[in-house]
């Protein structure tokens, strides 16, 4: 990869996409050629597996359907916006990507990590990120955060126990892919994680 590849991850309301606009913002100061996007979506195809997804009227979908449907959203969306930003030499700034997968169909649903590596073989083959920020901020102060869930956004609905799940899961991805993951404390002001994440980033030689 040409570009440098940067995921967001987190629980619900962790503010993900308030510091992807700070950070897009620094990168625009500074000439820096970037692209700003999300999983699931990104492009016209991902959008519209994003909704069947997120649709809270489709309370009957299985959970192996659910992670199947990630896992299809994110090769088109890496076929039709990553790889072409990649190879041009963009950094792409990615709310969201395969570490989500894990954390919520893996510790939030009870999937096993075999089964999502195998349907997520492509991402993890072609496309790791140079860097997954984790936003770490217990899903209860996430929530409250952003005065509760929304009540037609199936993931966010899932209820308190999932969530305590998923946070716990990215706590324990942390551990597991320690080159990758990496930890950043938000439990001050977005200024103060903003700050954090320029210099974590700068550190690691990923922006200048």
């Amino acid at each position: 990869m040409k570009g440098k590849f940067i995921t967001f991850e987190g629980c619900e309301g962790a503010g993900k996409s308030t510091q992807i606009r700070f950070l897009s913002a620094y990168l625009g100061e500074r000439n820096i050629p970037h692209i700003v996007t999300r999983e699931p979506g990104g492009s016209d195809i991902s959008e519209a597996i994003r909704k069947v997804i997120l649709d809270g009227r489709f309370t009957a979908m299985t959970d192996e359907c659910e992670a199947l449907l990630y896992a299809a959203a994110r090769v088109q969306h890496l076929a039709d916006t990553v790889a072409p930003a990649l190879e041009a030499g963009k950094t792409v700034l990615c709310d969201r990507y395969l570490f989500s997968s894990f954390a919520y169909q893996g510790y939030g649903r009870g999937l096993s990590r075999k089964f999502l590596q195998e349907i997520n073989s492509y991402a993890i083959g072609h496309f790791m990120p140079d860097i997954a920020l984790f936003l770490d901020i217990p899903p209860a102060r996430a929530f409250e955060r952003k005065h509760g869930a929304d009540r037609d956004d199936r993931i966010e609905q899932a209820g308190a126990e999932f969530h305590r799940r998923v946070y716990e899961g990215y706590c324990r991805l942390t551990e597991e892919y320690p080159e990758t993951i990496v930890r950043v404390d938000c439990s001050g002001t977005k200024f103060e994680t903003k700050d954090k994440i320029a210099r974590l980033l700068r550190e690691r030689g990923l922006i200048g």
